[in-house]
């Protein structure tokens, strides 16, 4: 059975869910739940769980609090459990904080079962996936000694240190057995949906490669970030390396390769010029092998095009797709790729996010949840294997945010719809009725809907309906031989007590006292 764990302040949203899925998914899942997030970790600590779903806000520790104490924690876990997020509308500003940690999927409350079933039979595809590759790659380990790693690791952040220490740094590390010249490698898995695998999944996964490599990789260890590091020879082992995984058909490997170190002191500055190049492999489609000296003296940058991105802010919700389109090539240079330099299109990326697309979510937000999905994953071009695959994401989400503008200022601007939304109200408030059937009457996408019915009306749909069916209610309250019970059934309430509930809620008194004082008041004018 799958350990599963439920964290939601709200003691029948826990309960709710938890009897949700054991009826779909019979014995398949042992179903723990927690209040908050710190009950969830320290749950967590005594028992791994293989999948989270958590609530964003929550009292003493908030889900992405708990998500990112997660993806920060230093202690051993065979593998971090899968994370599904719940979220109301209000949650926006939340949900783009999970964005870095890589949470699976975005459930929005009310939660809907036929959705929360699909993002947990997505979720066992990934599990299984990881059971499977865990067993492919799990080989005899190559172990380096504990301070090695720790001192090279150290070596890569801090600045030089003097001579005396470094010959102890070299010591150390073992330098003395090194074959000279030496080069630094800087490696990275990333899967086809741009996700990375893990460093101790890479780890492993290398080491059982260099097994065969005759004693020619001198340290593989993984750095801050992640990624895995390697020094060795500089006879050609990085591109047999390279090789093995492509032979394997294993083509998410990159790697980029620095120049020949002789010193101790090389190591810092060559690790720094096999990151640089490893990055570049981003904006070369079909490289997955860059040495440094690949990448000197032909890249090209520019300042940052601040008024063409405002331009493009400004186009937003218009009828200039071409426009947007050609645009986005300019700002890019695209037809200057593959050499125009990584910062400037880091740079850009930020701008756009910060500048359009930021803005768009802060007017419209609360109802693009629809392409709250899309948002996370352009939200960095790390999210991508190459920058073509990034750049086409960035135009489709643009283009999508566009066409929604566009509907939401016609819904805005056209009438017709909302009047036909309301009489189809008028004249079957009686009956089961939500916001899916109305906005389908009227052919209007769900969220465009929300958006203009609340500009229409000045309610959201919920209010307005409770409104308009306490309306008449009170109407048919004014003929004393009907009962209350018939009468909450006849303005379309599934029970006398939400009638009560509701005509309390907005009318102050209940349909009885309302009753009492509307026949009083008759009797009163007649005498």
């Amino acid at each position: 059975m799958r350990n599963l764990i439920i964290v939601d302040d709200e003691k029948n949203i826990r309960v709710g869910l938890k009897a949700m899925i054991e009826r779909e998914f019979p014995h398949q899942y042992e179903i723990h739940l927690a209040a908050q997030g710190q009950e969830a970790l320290d749950h967590l600590r005594q028992q791994p769980a293989d999948i989270i779903i958590t609530d964003i806000r929550m009292p003493v520790m908030d889900g992405i609090q708990l998500i990112g104490a997660i993806a920060d924690w230093e202690e051993p876990l065979q593998v971090k459990p899968v994370i599904l997020i719940l979220s109301g509308y209000d949650d926006f500003e939340y949900a783009k904080a999970a964005i870095r940690y890589q949470v699976k999927e975005y459930l929005l409350k009310p939660i809907r079962r036929e959705e929360l079933f699909a993002a947990l039979r997505k979720t066992e595809e990934t599990l299984n996936w990881q059971a499977d590759l865990h067993n492919r790659i799990k080989a005899s380990e190559l172990h380096l000694q504990q301070l090695q790693t720790h001192r090279l690791r150290e070596l890569l952040k801090q600045p030089p240190a003097p001579s005396e220490d470094m010959a102890i740094l070299a010591k150390e590390i073992g330098f003395d057995s090194f074959v000279k010249p030496f080069k630094v490698a800087v490696m990275r898995y990333k899967y086809e949906n741009g996700n990375a695998m893990n460093k101790d999944e890479l780890k492993q996964l290398t080491e059982n490669i260099i097994m065969s490599m005759e004693g020619r990789i001198h340290a593989c260890f993984p750095d801050s970030a992640g990624k895995l590091v390697l020094i060795g020879s500089p006879d050609g082992q990085f591109e047999e390396l390279a090789q093995q995984f492509t032979e394997r058909e294993m083509d998410g490997l990159f790697m980029g390769i620095s120049r020949e170190g002789f010193s101790v002191e090389d190591i810092r500055p060559c690790y720094n010029q096999a990151l640089s190049a490893l990055n570049y492999t981003f904006i070369h489609p079909n490289v997955k092998l860059m040495s440094h000296g690949d990448i000197q003296g032909k890249l090209h940058t520019y300042p940052i095009p601040d008024e063409a991105i405002r331009k493009l802010g400004n186009m937003l919700g218009t009828e200039r797709e071409r426009e947007i389109k050609e645009l986005l090539l300019d700002i890019f240079h695209i037809e200057d790729m593959p050499d125009v330099a990584l910062d400037y299109l880091e740079h850009v990326s930020k701008q756009i996010n910060e500048r359009v697309l930021d803005e768009v979510f802060r007017v419209y937000g609360e109802s693009m949840v629809e392409v709250l999905k899309l948002y996370r994953k352009v939200g960095t071009m790390d999210n991508y294997r190459h920058f073509h695959t990034y750049f086409r994401n960035l135009e489709h989400l643009l283009l999508h945010v566009n066409e929604y503008i566009k509907g939401i200022r016609s819904a805005h601007s056209e009438h017709s719809e909302m009047k036909a939304a309301l009489m189809y109200m008028e004249e079957n408030y009686h009956r089961p009725l939500n916001m899916a059937m109305v906005s389908n009457h009227v052919s209007l996408n769900y969220s465009y809907f929300s958006e203009a019915f609340k500009a229409y009306t000045g309610e959201n749909f919920v209010v307005y309906l409770k409104k308009l069916r306490i309306s008449k209610a009170k109407e048919l309250l004014r003929d004393d031989t009907m009962k209350l019970a018939d009468i909450g059934n006849a303005v379309g309430f599934e029970n006398t007590k939400q009638f009560s509930r509701v005509f309390k809620e907005l009318e102050g008194v209940s349909p009885h006292e309302y009753r009492i004082k509307v026949q009083t008041d008759a009797g009163l004018r007649q005498e």
